[in-house]
C-alpha cells in the first residue's frame, strides 16, 4: 500500500494565533505533528503553508515544505494543490492530516489509508470513535456520523443522530476529522461550489456526499486525542506529553 501525507499548515487562527508553531515541549506543534506523520507508512510526508513563517520553522526541523496560494478556503483545497506540485496520478492516495493534532497516531494514518485502499467504490476513507460522554454527545463541536450497513457514511452532522442516543447505549459516533482521498475525487471536489448542507453545518465532507462521493468509515483501532483549539486544549497535549497526565 502506498499513499502520500500532507499536513496543512495555517498560521492563522482565531481562537489561538500562529498555534501551529506554538511551543510544545521545546517543539513547535507542527514538528509533533510531522514527526507522527514520518512514523505512518507513508511514502512521503509534506506541509503545505501559505506563509513564510510556518515554511522556515518546517523547514528548520527538516520538513518538505509546499507553498501554497494565499486564496485557499480550506485545508482540502491547499492539498489538492500540493497533489498537483507533486504530480500525484489521479489513482494516488493522499492523506489530510491537521497540523494541530500534535498527538496523532501514526496507526490510525495507516489505518484511514487502508481502509480507502480496501474499498475500491469509496472516494474519501475516515475514522470515528464511539463517544461515551453524555456531555460530548450534546456538544456541537464534536461531529457525529451515521453508517449504513457496510460502513459507508450516510450523514454528518453537529446535531446528535441518531436521534435519542445516550453514552449508555453506545450508538453514537464521533466523526474523526483526519481523510484519505483518491486525487481524482480531490480535482473533483475543489471544483464543486459548496453545498447548502455543508453552508449549514459547516461540514465540508458535506459537500462529498451531496455529489455522490462515497465515504467509507472506520472505527478508529487507536484512541485519537483532540486537536488543539484553544488555550486550554494546548495546556493539556503541554501537560500529556510532560507524562503529568
Amino acid at each position: 500500500m502506498s499513499f502520500s501525507v500532507v499536513i496543512p499548515a495555517r498560521f492563522a487562527s482565531k481562537r489561538l494565533p500562529g498555534k501551529v508553531l506554538l511551543d510544545i515541549g521545546g517543539k513547535p506543534m507542527l514538528q509533533h505533528v510531522y514527526e507522527r506523520a514520518c512514523s505512518s507508512n507513508a511514502s512521503s510526508v509534506s506541509i503545505a503553508t501559505d506563509d513564510e513563517r510556518v515554511r522556515e520553522a518546517a523547514e528548520a526541523f527538516g520538513a518538505k515544505v509546499c507553498m501554497t496560494s494565499l486564496a485557499h478556503r480550506s485545508g482540502t483545497d491547499r492539498i489538492h494543490e500540493v497533489a498537483g506540485q507533486l504530480g500525484l496520478p489521479e489513482d494516488a492516495v493522499l492523506v489530510n492530516v491537521q497540523g494541530d493534532e500534535p498527538l496523532i497516531p501514526p496507526s490510525a494514518i495507516n489505518q484511514v489509508a487502508a481502509n480507502l485502499v480496501s474499498n475500491a467504490s469509496a472516494g474519501i476513507s475516515s475514522l470515528c470513535e464511539v463517544i461515551i460522554n453524555q456531555e460530548e454527545i450534546a456538544n456541537p463541536n464534536a461531529v457525529k456520523v451515521v453508517l449504513d450497513g457496510r460502513g459507508f457514511a450516510l450523514y454528518f452532522s453537529r446535531t446528535t443522530i441518531p436521534f435519542g442516543s445516550s453514552a449508555s447505549a453506545k450508538n453514537c459516533l464521533r466523526h474523526i476529522g483526519i481523510y484519505a482521498y483518491r486525487v481524482a475525487v480531490l480535482n473533483q471536489f475543489v471544483a464543486w461550489p459548496p453545498s447548502e448542507l455543508e453552508v449549514q453545518e459547516k461540514l465540508e465532507q458535506l459537500r462529498a456526499l451531496f455529489n455522490g462521493i462515497r465515504i467509507h468509515m472506520e472505527i478508529s483501532q487507536e484512541c485519537v486525542p483532540a486537536g488543539v483549539d484553544t488555550e486550554k486544549d494546548l495546556e493539556t497535549v503541554r501537560a500529556h506529553l510532560a507524562g503529568s497526565i
